[in-house]
């Protein structure tokens, strides 16, 4: 279902689609960003920021390298960037925090952990602080270096 056109002050504008912004067409998305309508903007934003690479970011995008600059396209722009970004930097925080965890779970020191998984510790303290992420195999011999010195450790007596 596409928007049907309504009339106001004389001019046929799209009027906007009632169910969410995910299920719109990207012709539904293009006649949004030609509107004037804020409302209808914000319900994109909103989906944006859901899903930065969701199906509306991506129809966002499309309808974004036909247009010509407007108002909009720069803001959409400057969202699809934004939200990007601030999910990244939230998916290298979360993998900062599994890496702490692995690196306490196995009882050894950050250089050692560093070693036993063949990276550089200036390297693995860039995992440390989130500000780059380990490629998914590394972080799969991290795993199986956490859970082998934990298990070490567990079975280790206790000493009084």
């Amino acid at each position: 279902m596409t928007p049907s056109l309504s009339k106001t002050a004389g001019s046929p504008t799209p009027a906007p689609d009632s169910r969410p912004v995910e299920f719109w067409p990207t012709a539904a998305i293009r006649a949004a960003l030609e509107s004037d309508d804020l409302s209808v903007w914000q319900r994109i934003v909103v989906a944006i920021k859901r899903d930065p690479y969701g199906r509306t970011a991506r129809q966002v995008e499309e309808v974004l390298e036909t247009a010509r600059p407007y108002g909009v396209s720069k803001a959409m722009q400057e969202v699809l960037s934004r939200t990007r970004e601030h999910l990244e930097a939230n998916e290298c925080a979360e993998v900062a925090r599994h890496v702490h965890l692995l690196l306490e779970r196995s009882g050894l020191g950050e250089q050692e952990f560093a070693s036993r998984i063949g990276v550089p510790a200036e390297q693995f303290a860039e995992y440390l602080r989130g500000t780059t992420s380990p490629a998914a195999s590394l972080m799969i011999r991290m795993g199986r270096l956490s859970d082998r010195f934990s298990k070490m450790r567990a079975q280790r007596p206790v000493e009084p």
